[in-house]
């Protein structure tokens, strides 16, 4: 009986230590989650490893531009890389410096620009007659604007992926 109860005793104690396990941060992999503001409603939640890209494109509403921006995910962030407003006429847009770039969002113009490095962990992305946001993960696209209607808001978190997030991924992958 004190066999038994030992037993018991210590398949508890490995199971507990398991999930308090499971929540650790997973180095190496960052979750992206899209949610609806105000229902909190999930519109799409992934695992990335560090370095896999996520890309948002839109047209801006003032320059009528189409605007790409180029993500990396990285240690619980996205990082911000690349940013481009493409020319209407579709020419190659000048390379500018990343320096220049919060200048040029405002007063317009097409560009390019590498190498930004700029993190984020939290956006809200408003939803405009115009500007038509999406987001393309992999071989996954959110169309915002058809999620979330127009004036509707999506809020993009990225953290630090935990342990028991990645298992499904990485056996899902080899």
């Amino acid at each position: 009986m004190k066999a038994k109860i030992a037993l018991a005793g210590l398949i508890l104690l490995l199971l507990i230590g398991l999930g308090v396990l499971a929540q650790a941060p997973a180095a190496g992999y960052t979750r992206v989650e899209l949610t609806q503001a105000g229902t909190e409603k999930t519109i799409m939640s992934i695992v990335l490893r560090d370095g896999e890209q996520a890309v948002l494109t839109w047209r801006n509403s003032l320059f009528g531009l189409e605007v790409t921006e180029v993500f990396q995910a990285g240690a619980g962030t996205l990082i911000l890389d690349e940013v481009t407003f493409g020319d209407p006429r579709g020419l190659p847009p000048p390379t500018v410096s990343p320096a220049d770039v919060a200048d040029l969002y405002q007063t317009g113009g097409p560009f390019t620009a590498r190498g930004l490095g700029k993190p984020l962990r939290r956006v809200m992305y408003r939803v405009s007659e115009i500007g038509n946001p999406k987001l393309q993960i992999r071989d996954r696209v959110v169309a915002f604007k058809q999620e979330v209607g127009f004036g509707g808001a999506v809020i993009l978190t990225a953290s630090a992926a935990r342990l028991h997030e990645i298992l499904p991924y990485r056996f899902a992958s080899q």
